[in-house]
């Protein structure tokens, strides 16, 4: 052998061995997931912060804030948005903790519908069933949410063209929008896993960035500063309810609303590196940020809101933009309206990477049609059938904009309780059958002897607000205001039961474990 080639080998064995560590780390999760029943399947691509910025970017922060903000505001005003956001988020943190300590046993993009079959005391009501249903409704609400915030995009885009041309769009106009944004929500998740990590990491930052540029043009532009007494104390009821705690409570959806999406890091669990711990310092480290960050950009909101009054009768495509208008200015309502929609492009994007991994693991574990559609990943590691399939549902749905925005909303109010129904079951689990259902291996995060306080607070929060999301928000009620969110969730319901009776009571029997392929 000549003296080129001895160095080439050695050159070929350092490129090999440089790696290793990282391989290490690659082998530990790969290995995890190998003891769960399957062989994995996806490149571990994503570090830490993309990861994160997955459940940060499903959040939106922002956008939530900005899309929802006038539920709070005239549904208690100043006081119940203050008090609403600071509750619901200690609360949001206490389910964040309870999701998380099951992921880090459970670190498959399966998420909370594999969590529920792994979990599963020996309770005829939480059979087989339960499972599917658990698993069908998650992904049915991230279609829902990311349609949603799709569409929000489109408004930010009619806002925008309301206050730069003095431009009123259509219906037909703005739905037209929310579907050219479906297609490219889908364009990048099939791009894949390195594209959507880029796309998260850069979310948590103009996120960080954007708000420290809304916040300063809020408090410095403002012609007005509201004090300190107004922003803590003031109560606005626009609802027609006469009972004030009852007002304030119906501001709650408004930060419950913002807050959803933790979970989502756990839908990119098979594309992490050592899963077991990025997956849920994610889930609870995005509820933590997220919990400050919007409470600056609330504070600076109500410091700088000029007339809630105009706010409540604008004509605009969004309330905010009417804020935004009277205290800073046509020109500057353009710049952070366009921050806000493009960080609201991101966190819709990550809805619908949340339903193609859903649609992924319900058809690996032959819970879904079409298994082998539904499975494929195309080169760049993405399950491209379950990314386009949620935009195809987008797009119908969109649809349902043009001919009425009550059907709409009720549609997308479902999506809100759908969230919170999948987090439901398996912290009932946790709570109900503590004995039954011990994690067999506690992963790296776990709550020790608070699993089961958190768990239980949890679940009383998260019925409490399930109810909440479908009592009727504004008196006297009628066809106009009525708040139809409980026909969208029993249609919701109607599905996953017509799903179960029709593919799922004929094909699926659980978690199938597919490292036998390998054997």
């Amino acid at each position: 052998m000549d003296i080129e080639s001895v160095k080439s080998a050695k050159d070929h064995a350092s490129a090999i061995v440089q790696p290793a560590e990282a391989l290490g780390e690659v082998s530990t999760a790969d290995r995890r997931l190998h003891d769960l029943g399957y062989k994995s399947e996806f490149r571990r691509d994503m570090p830490l912060f993309g990861v994160l910025g997955i459940s940060f970017c499903a959040i939106g922060i922002l956008t939530g804030m900005s899309s929802a903000f006038q539920t709070g505001l005239f549904s208690g005003g100043p006081l119940g948005l203050f008090w609403g956001w600071n509750i619901c988020s200690l609360f949001m943190l206490l389910i964040a903790c309870s999701l998380a300590e099951i992921c880090s046993a459970y670190p498959t993009m399966g998420g909370l519908y594999f969590w529920v079959c792994k979990m599963k005391p020996d309770v005829p009501v939480l059979g087989c069933e339960s499972h599917h249903a658990t698993g069908w409704i998650y992904s049915i609400a991230m279609v829902f949410t990311g349609t949603s915030g799709n569409l929000s995009v489109a408004l930010f885009i009619a806002s925008l063209a309301e206050v730069g041309q003095g431009r009123t769009m259509t219906r037909v106009e703005i739905a037209a929008v929310a579907w050219g944004v479906n297609i490219a929500s889908g364009v990048i998740n099939t791009v894949g896993t390195r594209a959507i990590g880029g796309m998260s990491t850069f979310s948590v930052w103009w996120t960080l960035g954007g708000t420290f540029v809304l916040v300063i043009t809020l408090l410095v532009k403002a012609p007005v500063k509201n004090s300190a007494d107004f922003v803590f104390t003031d109560y606005e009821n626009f609802t027609g309810w006469s009972n004030r705690g009852f007002v304030v409570l119906l501001g709650f959806l408004q930060a419950v609303y913002t807050l959803e999406g933790c979970e989502t890091a756990a839908q990119v669990a098979e594309e992490a590196r050592r899963a077991e711990i990025l997956a849920p310092l994610a889930v609870v480290g995005s509820i933590v940020g997220s919990w400050l960050i919007g409470l600056v950009y609330m504070l600076a909101l109500l410091f700088s809101v000029q007339s809630i009054t105009r706010v409540q009768a604008t004509t605009l495509a969004l309330p905010i933009a009417q804020l935004y208008l009277d205290a800073v200015g046509p020109r500057l309502t353009l710049m952070c309206l366009t921050v806000v929609a493009l960080a609201q492009f991101m966190a819709a994007v990550t809805a619908f990477t949340a339903s193609s991994r859903l649609f992924y693991a319900l058809a690996r574990d032959d819970a879904f049609p079409m298994k082998r559609c539904f499975m494929a990943l195309n080169r760049f590691q993405a399950p491209y059938w379950g990314v386009w399939m949620s935009v195809l549902v987008g797009c119908v749905i969109s649809c349902a904009y043009i001919g009425s925005t009550i059907a709409f909303n009720a549609i997308l109010s479902s999506a809100a309780i759908a969230v919170m129904l999948s987090y439901l079951q398996p912290i009932l689990i946790r709570v109900f059958w503590p004995s039954r259902c011990v994690l067999p291996e506690r992963g790296p995060f776990n709550l020790g002897r608070w699993s089961w306080p958190v768990n239980l607070a949890s679940f009383l929060f998260t019925v409490f607000i399930c109810v909440l999301f479908i009592l009727p928000t504004a008196h006297p009620v009628d066809e106009l205001n009525m708040n139809y969110a409980i026909v969208a969730i029993g249609g919701v319901i109607l599905i996953v039961v017509s799903c179960w009776v029709l593919w799922g009571r004929f094909h699926f029997v659980g978690p199938v474990k597919t490292v036998a392929d390998e054997e």
